[in-house]
């Protein structure tokens, strides 16, 4: 594997592992509300439309929204915007991959 495509998946690593973190960590203190899970879904469901439009959507957002959506049809919105927060991070993950292997690929070594 080329050096320049190692570092490119170094960077996606590192940077899938930030988005995730602060998505967890953002879990608010109080409880939240349905109208913040609706805003958060929304959010959700638009990176997770624009990954689709780059032909990049991962199984695992979709798992992510089902779970929102499921959790918030309980009444959980704790729950269902911590999902959506998911989502949203896991999408913009699969943004960031297909935006920065557009051009990556071009650095592959063929033997």
């Amino acid at each position: 594997m080329s050096m320049i495509v190692r570092t490119h998946i170094q960077k996606f690593t590192l940077s899938l592992t930030t988005v995730l973190l602060v998505a967890s960590s953002m879990s608010a203190l109080a409880a939240a509300s349905e109208a913040e899970f609706k805003a958060a879904y929304a959010a959700a469901e638009a990176a997770n439309k624009e990954a689709g439009s780059l032909r990049n959507q991962w199984t695992t957002t979709t798992a992510a929204l089902a779970a929102a959506k499921k959790a918030a049809d309980s009444g959980d919105f704790d729950q269902g915007v911590a999902s959506s927060r998911e989502a949203e991070a896991l999408a913009k993950a699969s943004i960031f991959q297909a935006t920065s292997e557009k051009e990556a690929w071009k650095a592959i070594e063929i033997r």
